[in-house]
């Protein structure tokens, strides 16, 4: 599978246009709000207008062709037709680009599920209709301001200054990527048991996802999401996107579920962190199973679980990553441990698939029983969600402070200047 085949796919939105649709695109020189302009496929954005804010270009070739390039990709698409053309063939795209008064319109559903699929610093969120540019992507604050059709009101300076030639760059913020598990056609576990099903996996983890990554972002860290909306993400691409953001953590979110031949499956509860290693315990086998068996609904079918595993902890074992996803996962239970009502079930290993490509330190945490009728209560609440999301939020930044001052002896979450 292509992961990356239509990169300018990442400045749009996934849902379909609303009345008085716009789109706000943060993280460059200055934020600016971009008009969805009216079609007759819906709503679209200029792509001379926003693929500069994310480092690309777009030029016409020929007469309804045009050529697009940005960091790592470039194809060609024509007028009407709904195929990008790339070195390795046509990529079927969603929706078709629309030319109109000499400028090529990108429809807004053209994005389908590809905007997670893509590895790289740019993220839609698809509930405040934002778009965040991490700045090493934009082109610097020479981009040229939109035109009156793609104008909003008013545009905001951020507080942040544009860096200049007489002023150091500012140093890189800690990247943490944040995978809610499953997603699309693949709803996970549902519960609670003895009830009619009023949760799906796929929905608390998103929820709990998002507000992590917000709480993320408040304590200064930079945020990738894997998926921002209900869309599946074949386990093996989270990874890859998390290494190609060069991300400093990865976190997938997951919720647990009882084994049905257990003496009393509705009783069971508790939270539990895993990293990737071999499995020690049956239970921890079956975790990683049901946690696996996601690769049913993509179309390769996927690796087997196990596959590689030995490689991947040596070349882990020698980059001290299994190391550090271990501290992060200790770090990650103390806290949950304090808020969660449910006992601590501990710090586990697994062979998790999802963990298996992503090379920096890489935690799967299980924030509770959706088969207990008390513990799906509390992680389907607002509350219960966003409590869990301070905690595992905390964790993530004390985990970073205690990286930092051993490997450079200073407090600093931030790079030093290079």
């Amino acid at each position: 599978m292509i992961v990356a085949p239509v990169l300018f796919a990442l400045a749009f939105a996934l849902a379909a246009p609303q009345k008085h649709d716009s789109v706000h695109v943060r993280g460059i020189s200055r934020d600016t709000t971009l008009a969805v302009i009216s079609t007759a496929a819906g709503g679209a954005l200029r792509a001379d207008v926003v693929l500069p804010l994310i480092g690309g270009t777009v030029s016409a070739t020929s007469n309804g062709r045009w050529k697009v390039e940005a960091p790592g990709v470039s194809f060609t698409l024509v007028d009407g037709i709904p195929f990008a053309t790339m070195q390795d063939g046509p990529i079927p795209l969603a929706a078709a680009p629309i030319l109109r008064n000499g400028a090529l319109l990108l429809p807004l559903q053209i994005l389908s599920d590809i905007v997670p699929r893509i590895g790289n610093r740019v993220l839609w969120d698809a509930s405040t209709r934002e778009l965040r540019v991490f700045r090493n992507l934009a082109k610097g604050p020479s981009v040229a301001p939109p035109p009156p059709e793609q104008r909003a009101v008013k545009t905001v300076a951020t507080p942040i200054a544009a860096p200049s030639s007489r002023t150091p760059a500012a140093p890189r913020r800690r990247l943490v990527v944040v995978d809610a598990g499953h997603g699309g056609v693949d709803p996970g576990m549902h519960g609670p048991i003895g009830q009619r099903t009023s949760l799906y996996e796929k929905d608390i983890t998103l929820a709990v996802a998002k507000k992590l990554a917000r709480e993320l972002e408040s304590r200064g860290a930079s945020v990738l999401m894997t998926r921002t909306s209900d869309t599946l993400i074949a386990l093996g691409d989270r990874g890859k996107i998390a290494n190609a953001a060069k991300g400093d953590l990865f976190i997938s979110i997951h919720v647990n579920a009882a084994n049905l031949n257990w003496k009393d499956p509705a009783g069971a509860r508790g939270f539990e962190t895993y990293f990737l290693a071999e499995a020690k315990t049956e239970d921890e086998r079956r975790v990683a199973k049901m946690e696996n068996e996601v690769v049913r609904f993509e179309s390769s079918g996927g690796p087997a679980a196990e596959e590689g595993l030995g490689f991947i902890l040596k070349d882990m074992a020698q980059n001290e990553q299994l190391r550090e996803s271990s501290d992060l996962a200790q770090t990650i239970q103390s806290r949950l441990k304090h808020i969660h009502p449910g006992p601590s079930r501990g710090v586990k290993q697994a062979g998790f698939m999802v963990l298996n490509t992503a090379f920096m330190p890489s935690v799967l945490v299980e924030i509770g029983f959706g088969t207990n009728p008390s513990e799906a209560s509390y992680i389907g609440a607002d509350a219960g969600q966003r409590t869990i999301a301070v905690a595992v939020a905390e964790a993530a930044m004390e985990y970073l402070a205690h990286y930092q001052r051993r490997v450079t002896g200073t407090s600093s979450l931030q790079d030093p200047p290079k």
